[in-house]
């Protein structure tokens, strides 16, 4: 069982236009209305391959509502925390060019019994979880140093735990030593404080996160691939695509397929890189099936191409 912790979930929207034009009456020609936030997101990645996952989340007013119906729909067990406020919801507007634009919501503020109770849930659910998955912003109330705790809990408790954070929340993390850390190119810039140009720029950065605390790092480099650092070395796996049509939860997806083969490996990063793959061919926030994924796209490699420039450098 995959467990996933989303403190700051949310009730996404997504419609499909044929381009955005500010101050005009636009079209929508697709809409979609799904449970949102990257550990909510994970968890449906873990339900489409048919796996039992459980997601704790805080959920309040009628949004929350909708939100934890929706993903009972999706045979995604439910662990809520009731809160005051009500769950945030966020619109996303997908271009036919593949372009996104998204608006998301700050969210409720929680209460400190609030979020007392939202380690207590997340503690009593891990008992039998072979991961926890810990992903997203943190929500108004939670101090940065609240994953560290949940990372510090977890590894009492004997279970492995992966982190998909950024900013603060991460570097805080660090020090309680993650089993996984999951960053995308801007987050792993920003966490060692310098821009990113080629993928050997990458390979260093997540050295120096393992040399923070991280035993593993799972980079996403957008359409350049992944990178995965552990103890072991270092692979580089990448994918065809033919036709991008949202990447939102790609990155989420991508993380599913990683702990569904085993979170460790570069069997596990081959199936992270399927997973990312299928799930930009989709629409909107939908996760892929076992039938969407192509095992034949993927190259996973340890000759890293440290040379390559990325498609798209982080300053």
């Amino acid at each position: 069982m995959i467990l996933t912790v989303t403190p700051n979930p949310s009730l996404d929207r997504t419609y499909e236009v044929p381009s955005l034009d500010r101050g005009e009456v636009i079209r929508a020609t697709g809409e979609r209305m799904d449970p949102g936030g990257k550990g909510v997101n994970v968890s449906r990645a873990v339900a489409a391959a048919g796996r039992r996952t459980v997601a704790v989340l805080p959920l309040g007013g009628a949004p929350g509502a909708l939100v934890a119906d929706l993903l009972d729909a999706q045979g995604i067990e439910v662990a809520p925390v009731p809160v005051a406020g009500a769950t945030r919801s966020n619109i996303a507007l997908a271009e036919s060019d593949g372009v996104l634009t998204k608006i998301n919501a700050p969210g409720p503020e929680l209460s400190a019994e609030e979020q007392e109770l939202l380690l207590e849930t997340v503690r009593a659910q891990s008992r039998d979880a072979d991961w926890i998955a810990c992903c997203g912003s943190l929500p108004r109330g939670l101090a940065p140093a609240w994953y560290a705790d949940v990372v510090a809990r977890v590894h009492a408790g004997g279970a492995r735990i992966a982190l998909d954070t950024s900013g603060r929340a991460l570097l805080e993390a660090l020090r309680e030593r993650p089993d996984v850390v999951k960053p995308n190119a801007e987050e792993l810039a920003e966490a060692v404080g310098r821009p990113l140009s080629t993928v050997g720029d990458a390979v260093k950065a997540a050295e120096e996160l393992r040399e923070m605390g991280a035993r593993a790092v799972l980079a996403s480099l957008g359409a350049d691939g992944q990178l995965l650092v552990d103890g072991a070395g270092a692979w580089f796996g990448s994918a065809r695509v033919d036709v991008v049509r949202s990447n939102v939860g790609a990155g989420d997806s991508s993380l599913a397929g990683f702990l569904i083969a085993g979170g460790s490996g570069p069997e596990a990063l081959a199936s992270a890189v399927a997973h990312g793959a299928a799930a930009v061919q989709l629409p909107g926030s939908v996760m892929p099936s076992p039938a969407d994924l192509d095992a034949s796209a993927v190259t996973v490699t340890a000759e890293v191409p440290v040379d390559r420039v990325l498609k798209e450098p982080v300053s």
